[in-house]
């Protein structure tokens, strides 16, 4: 339970970091939802490769531990193609 209840609060503050870090950069991408440890979103093409080195560096630095957290990112016109 205090691994699985930290790993869902890093995640919370990963999307609170990539929900501002998005709007500060005024992009249209926009967060459409969790699934367990991942976070799904739409994003327009133009924007996909900004979006997506924006997304891995908040979540990235989410927390401060002594392992590194590593975010992957799946682009695809789709959930399925994506991953």
């Amino acid at each position: 339970m205090p691994i699985q209840g930290t790993a869902s609060d890093i995640v919370k503050i990963a999307m609170l970091r990539v929900d501002a870090a998005l709007k500060k950069e005024g992009l249209k991408t926009q967060m459409i939802m969790q699934i367990h440890d991942e976070l799904l979103f739409e994003a327009p093409e133009a924007e996909v490769e900004k979006a997506s080195e924006l997304i891995k560096r908040e979540m990235e630095a989410a927390a401060t531990l002594d392992v590194p957290l590593i975010a992957d990112i799946g682009v695809g016109d789709n959930w399925m193609n994506a991953k």
